[in-house]
């Protein structure tokens, strides 16, 4: 018995509704939208793989779930689907995400139907405009969206066109996200620690070592952290700089790793950063309660010797960012690790 492969959950939710299941059991890589739904469901050989979603009780998109070629979920369900003993802190932390704390102000990372109603102003949302194309293929399907980034105050900052690319590989699944930001106006991206391209992992990927604490935003709000408690925890960090475990929080590299195991399967799920990319290579933002995010907009927020970054952007100056997720039904060698390192760099050239 598989509790984690969820397809029987899956099936039975908002995110892979029997309809829409049903209509991609086909071979190869389907991207199939359900604008109806408020989604765009991704399957491979007809077993979900994710589904990009834009619900009312989210400020932006998401991929969710991410779930491994051997039916493995590696997100956490809350806040959309909340599992037992899950935790229930950070409620902004759902799937897969692109967005940042600090946008002229405002903050697009931490914002939720949590945040009270006196602080909304503050805040920043990304809202869903268009689903652009849908490819489908034997190997690999494309989604190309469009949204924008609208302040508390009502005003747009940022239009954003983002293409995701789903691999089928032997034993791994792949996600390219390319996005391109177009300024709407002069936009600052503030030296911040919330940013930028971020998941929330299943509770098995917590790191056993988790001591807990209270962590705070750039506005000082705190959010409580309990220390590891999460059954079967077994999750390690590593980086392409040989960085391991809790140590890698704050330190730079072009990929970092996350291996764990659950119900004798072991799964990697990785982040690589593209070389031309701002700021490369990225800062980790990776903490052992679950959060795993590349952060390259950050610099003195996480080495208090260097200056702040504060990337800049004119009114219609566009910047593009690249990252490649990938699941691995097995643990990563760092030469295994390199080689895609190296792979997704000279795809994008």
């Amino acid at each position: 018995m598989r509790s984690l492969a969820v397809f029987g959950l899956l099936a039975v939710s908002f995110l892979f509704a029997a309809a829409s299941f049903a209509a991609t059991r086909t071979k190869g890589v389907q991207v199939v939208a359900d604008e109806a739904n408020r989604r765009v469901v991704i399957t491979i050989d007809g077993h979900p793989f994710t589904s990009y979603i834009w619900p009312t009780s989210l400020k932006k998109p998401v991929l969710y779930p991410l779930i491994t070629d051997e039916g493995i979920t590696v997100t956490r369900g809350y806040p959309l689907e909340p599992r037992p003993g899950e935790r229930v802190d950070h409620p902004h932390h759902a799937g897969l995400w692109f967005n940042y704390g600090n946008v002229n102000g405002f903050d697009f990372w931490n914002n939720s139907d949590a945040i009270k109603v006196e602080n909304r102003p503050k805040m920043g949302s990304i809202l869903e405009t268009k689903i652009v194309s849908t490819k489908s293929g034997a190997t690999r399907g494309e989604l190309i969206v469009r949204s924008v980034w609208v302040s508390g105050e009502g005003k747009q900052l940022l239009d954003e066109t983002t293409r995701y690319v789903f691999m089928r590989r032997n034993h791994a699944r792949v996600i390219d996200e390319i996005v391109t930001l177009k300024a709407l106006e002069d936009v600052v991206f503030h030296d911040d620690k919330e940013g930028l391209f971020g998941l929330r992992v299943a509770s098995w990927l917590e790191s056993p070592d988790e001591k807990g604490g209270v962590f705070s935003d750039a506005s000082g709000r705190p959010t409580k952290v309990n220390a590891a408690h999460s059954p079967g925890a077994s999750g390690v960090y590593l980086t392409s700089e040989g960085v391991k475990g809790d140590a890698v929080w704050g330190t730079r590299g072009r990929w970092c790793s996350l291996t764990g195991h659950t119900e004798g399967h072991t799964v990697t799920v990785a982040i690589f950063d593209d070389p031309k990319n701002p700021g490369y290579p990225t800062y980790w933002h990776a903490r052992g309660y679950g959060l795993f995010a590349a952060n390259p907009l950050g610099r003195s927020v996480f080495d208090r010797k260097q200056p702040p970054f504060n990337f800049t952007l004119e009114k219609n100056q566009t910047a593009v960012f690249r990252y490649r997720v990938m699941l691995l039904s097995q643990a990563a060698t760092t030469e295994q690790m390199n080689r895609e390192a190296e792979r997704f760099a000279a795809e994008y050239k």
